[in-house]
């Protein structure tokens, strides 16, 4: 019996260890997950995956308010379009400047991506002054068949585990 119960501790832990890495591979997800507010940060976004074995062919990222400042990386194979929308009131930009235009999504299209294989997609962007505050990237992933949503944000208090497609999320914490 002792035997046994040398045996089961360790594999329930193995176990449990290989769900949560799948899980974590289940969806499109942000690095790092939490960087200082007030900066620029370099967001690197993996997918993981395709959509149910297909390739995938484009990759629209939304960006949240706050942030002021956004530029995607360049990918060989890919197209990057840039949608960019008005703010209401013009707003202070880094380096002092006055900015009435902000980055509304990044859209990477080309490829393909299959579905064996995993690629990073970058954005270098400015952060908002909000420490404490979660930013959530809305993701759609498309594919030669068929599309993944990563857009849902928790309600407050819920957390982002219970979701079935979470949107990545970066945490803005105080400079140190």
């Amino acid at each position: 019996m002792r035997g046994l119960q040398r045996w089961i501790g360790p594999t329930v832990a193995t176990v449990a260890a290989m769900v949560s890495c799948n899980t974590a591979l289940a969806h499109v997800t942000v690095q790092p997950k939490d960087a200082p507010a007030n900066s620029y940060a370099h967001l690197v976004f993996t997918v993981p995956h395709g959509c149910n074995g297909s390739a995938t062919t484009a990759l629209r990222i939304r960006l949240p308010d706050g942030i002021l400042s956004a530029k995607p990386q360049m990918k060989q194979g890919w197209k990057v379009d840039i949608k960019s929308r008005k703010l209401d009131a013009p707003a202070q930009g880094p380096h002092g400047k006055s900015i009435t235009d902000v980055v509304e999504e990044v859209a990477w299209r080309g490829g393909p991506l299959p579905d064996n294989l995993y690629d990073t997609f970058g954005l270098i962007v400015r952060l908002p002054d909000k420490a404490g505050q979660t930013l959530y990237f809305p993701v759609v992933q498309e594919c030669e068949q068929g599309v993944d949503r990563w857009i849902e944000i928790p309600s407050a208090g819920e957390s982002s585990d219970k979701l079935h497609s979470p949107a990545p999320a970066v945490r803005l914490k105080a400079k140190q």
